[in-house]
């Protein structure tokens, strides 16, 4: 029989500028599913489209395992969490996996604003950096959402102990709140520091700094 491994590949662009490839990354690296990586070169029309939001309609990242092809960062999460169940990665209690679902579609559909205000890029810091305020608005949901979810399931993560699906989501707000020297309360911000401080976070970002390839669009001057 073929390993698990040999099976699985994961489908991602640039790892300073992709919050959605982070996001699919974090998803697989969460669940323990042994993956190879395919990274798209620049020039690639999919990997462009994705990085820039160009399109309504994304296929990077993708998710290749057991001869199935998942895409779209939700389907991702959902198909991984009935493939790797051990790793529980929706919470056990009904309610929370419901409220779990629901911030993590939020974060996948909404907060257009910041994310054309504050685009990912891991290699910058932009100390003291203007936030207008429709991204402002933005940022002050995230915050609410993160308070909510540290208060009523204790923390550390969002949804108490273990890590789940909607801590991948928001991991790349995470940076970019770090890139951009977002304020933020000592709640939100010790969430930040623990989610920039997990493994493959650092792993990745290691790697994003590495990383040759320069986005012009996406790396702001002022």
């Amino acid at each position: 029989m073929k390993s698990t491994e040999a099976l699985s590949t994961l489908t991602i662009t640039s790892k300073n500028y992709s919050s959605w490839s982070l996001r699919g990354w974090l998803l697989a690296r969460f669940s323990g599913l042994p993956f190879a990586e395919h990274v798209l070169p620049p020039d690639d029309p999919s990997a462009r489209a994705e990085i820039l939001l160009l399109s309504s309609s994304i296929l990077v990242p993708s998710l290749e395992h057991n001869g199935i092809r998942v895409w779209d960062t939700l389907a991702i999460a959902e198909y991984l969490n009935e493939a790797c169940p051990q790793a529980q990665m929706l919470p056990a209690d009904a309610k929370a996996r419901a409220h779990c679902r629901a911030i993590s579609g939020e974060m996948h559909s909404g907060f257009a604003a910041l994310r054309s205000a504050l685009p990912m890029n891991l290699r910058g810091h932009f100390p003291k950096f203007k936030v207008w305020s429709r991204a402002q608005a933005d940022i002050d949901r995230i915050t609410s959402i993160w308070r909510e979810c540290l208060e009523t399931y204790g923390g550390p993560f969002l949804f108490g102990s273990q890590r789940t699906i909607a801590d991948a989501m928001y991991a790349p707000v995470c940076t970019r709140f770090a890139t951009y020297d977002v304020k933020l309360d000592p709640v939100c911000a010790a969430y930040r520091d623990l989610m920039l401080s997990q493994p493959e976070m650092v792993e990745w970002t290691k790697a994003a700094k590495l990383e040759p390839l320069d986005i012009d669009e996406l790396d702001v001057e002022f």
